[in-house]
């Protein structure tokens, strides 16, 4: 019978690719469970009659299957996501369709669809994302000769792009502008006309400063409950209610109450202290501030790990982005390089946006912290893509490998 620690040794000789990017996803993921388990023991004890461990079992299940699509996926050659990025667009697109059709409602956004067997809810913006960014990378790689020109060029990578954004917007605003800006500096490193880029940006704004004008122009200071008002003046327009609601709390929060989730934010901020927080497990506002195994995640992790723990957080992602660069600039073919560039670009912007939020940067988005929040079909999501950018980094190893071998038998030839 074959020893675990024989089955542990071959496993790990099977498993190829960025070694510093494998640290980081173990790291995170670590760094999860410890967290979701804090943030979620007292929602547990209440949901669940004193069981505090449901939600910390749950987690360890999908941090186990997303490191599992994560080896599965960068076994994979990854020239084979460029011959299905079509196939997987053309699903994405009735996808997205039918979820703002007939999609379930949580928060007065339809952005989930029930899958009945397995009683999973499943973003499906988040499958969308990843096949337009296999979609693109492939165009981009093929339309070089061609991707100055408009009609050639331009126009059958940003139609997509549109497509996507347009039909993610509706029940989340915040995340069809990052997969937007996702693409738009992608679509730079590809060298697309910055004419082209500039138009696009250009267009881009007017919802946004739409938005803005509204939530300026509609705010009443007098009014005790502003937020409540402005919503609902402005339901029959889908969540547009929101999106001003959320502007005016960002812009006006110290003429006003400070909203509910910021104050909770600031105050286990505050309670982490300077350095090393209140320590493992003994964070104060995860009884209070919503969401805090999820999109508040960040200001927990501040709460019980103190700065230090906030830089460290920091720190991974943007080592995570910069091994996905340096494979960009190693990887020979152009769909490859695109290919880790974008979902690393994702990756890290969803990153920077959620850690933002937490400190109080920008407006409340309601996006996910990458491999740290709670599971659910956005970490599996998240860990697909990460197994595709290992996928490059590992064909890419292989390349050099034998290019090294080569070299060292014609040196011994010539000896």
């Amino acid at each position: 019978m074959p020893s675990v620690e024989g089955a542990g040794g071959r496993l790990l000789t099977r498993t190829r690719g960025d070694k510093y990017i494998w640290g980081i996803v173990v790291m995170l993921a670590i760094t999860s469970l410890l967290v979701v388990y804090s943030a979620t023991g007292s929602l547990a004890y209440k949901m669940y009659k004193g069981n505090t461990e449901v939600y910390l079992f749950r987690q360890l299940s999908f941090i186990v299957l997303g490191l599992a699509v994560v080896y599965f996926l960068h076994r994979v050659n990854y020239t084979i996501y460029s011959r299905v990025s079509l196939i997987l667009y053309l699903i994405s697109v009735p996808l997205l369709l039918y979820t703002l059709l007939f999609g379930v409602e949580v928060n007065d956004a339809s952005r989930w669809i029930k899958v009945p067997v397995i009683n999973l809810t499943i973003q499906t913006s988040d499958f969308a994302k990843l096949a337009l960014f296999m979609y693109i990378s492939r165009q981009l790689s093929r339309k070089q000769k061609d991707i100055k020109d408009f009609k050639k060029g331009f126009l059958p990578i940003i139609i997509p792009v549109c497509i996507t954004c347009a039909l993610i917007m509706p029940a989340n605003l915040s995340n069809a502008l990052l997969t937007g800006a996702t693409s738009l500096l992608l679509m730079f490193i590809g060298r697309v006309n910055f004419k082209h880029i500039l138009l696009v940006i250009a267009v881009a704004m007017i919802p946004i400063l739409i938005i803005v004008s509204v939530a300026v122009t509609t705010y009443d200071a007098d009014k005790t409950d502003n937020t409540k008002a402005s919503e609902s003046s402005l339901t029959s327009v889908g969540r547009f209610g929101t999106w001003v609601s959320r502007v005016q709390d960002f812009i006006y929060a110290g003429d006003t109450e400070i909203p509910y989730q910021v104050q909770q934010q600031n105050i286990a901020i505050a309670n982490g202290g300077i350095l090393f927080g209140r320590g493992p497990g003994n964070s104060l506002q995860r009884n209070y501030l919503p969401q805090a195994y999820n999109d508040s995640i960040y200001p927990i992790i501040i709460e019980e790990y103190g700065l230090f723990g906030g830089v460290v957080i920091i720190f991974l992602y943007l080592v995570f982005l910069f091994r996905c660069i340096r494979i960009f600039r190693r990887c020979p073919y152009a769909f490859g390089a695109f290919l880790a560039l974008a979902l690393s670009f994702t990756l890290v912007i969803q990153a920077i946006a959620n850690m933002a939020v937490g400190v109080n940067l920008i407006p409340v988005t309601g996006v996910t912290l990458p491999l740290v929040s709670m599971g659910g079909s956005s970490f599996l999501f998240t860990c697909a893509s990460i197994g595709i950018v290992l996928s490059v980094a590992r064909n890419l190893e292989q390349m050099e490998g034998k290019a090294t071998e080569s070299e060292q038998q014609e040196s011994t030839v010539n000896a």
